[in-house]
């Protein structure tokens, strides 16, 4: 006498494949056959009767199982409602809000400088120049860049620090 499992190992390896493709070709979806397929051969472990009859009754039952689960889920409204596409959807993106905001912030804390303080900040952090190019934009000394920046950078602070930004 053979246990469940070896009949269903047996009936596995004699129909699977040929239950698959039934399924591909009525279905149109491999993933969906892999998917009838298996809940096919559950169902007929969890019925260890079915496995127990002729090698024919139990091929007609798997494949009259596979065909009305494959028309279950055509007629389901899940399958009404969802499609498969070959295109990944758009990737989220981090939420920006907070930087969109931090930008106000030091946008506004900027205009409180004077002009020549600001356009040495502007000019190093967002356009990247050295102490040199910023003075010979100016027409300063290199000395006078700095004694900006530093200036600037300390009403900078004052101001970021008025509207509630700590270190």
């Amino acid at each position: 006498m053979t246990t469940g499992e070896e009949l269903l190992e047996a009936v596995h390896g004699a129909h699977s494949a040929d239950l698959h493709r039934f399924v591909v070709r009525l279905a149109g979806d491999e993933q969906l056959a892999q998917d009838v397929v298996q809940e096919t051969l559950l169902r007929a472990w969890s019925h260890p009767q079915v496995l127990e009859r002729p090698a024919d009754a139990v091929r007609a039952w798997l494949f009259t199982v596979a065909r009305n689960l494959v028309l279950d889920h055509l007629r389901s409204a899940r399958h009404a409602r969802e499609r498969t596409t070959g295109t990944l959807p758009e990737r989220q993106e981090a939420d920006r809000t907070q930087a969109v905001l931090d930008g106000w912030l030091v946008a506004d804390a900027l205009q409180r400088l004077s002009p020549e303080h600001r356009a040495v900040v502007v000019g190093a952090y967002y356009g990247g120049r050295s102490v040199a190019e910023l003075a010979a934009e100016q027409g300063v000394p290199p000395g006078t860049v700095k004694s900006r920046m530093h200036y600037a950078m300390r009403a900078l602070r004052l101001a970021l620090q008025e509207k509630g930004v700590t270190a």
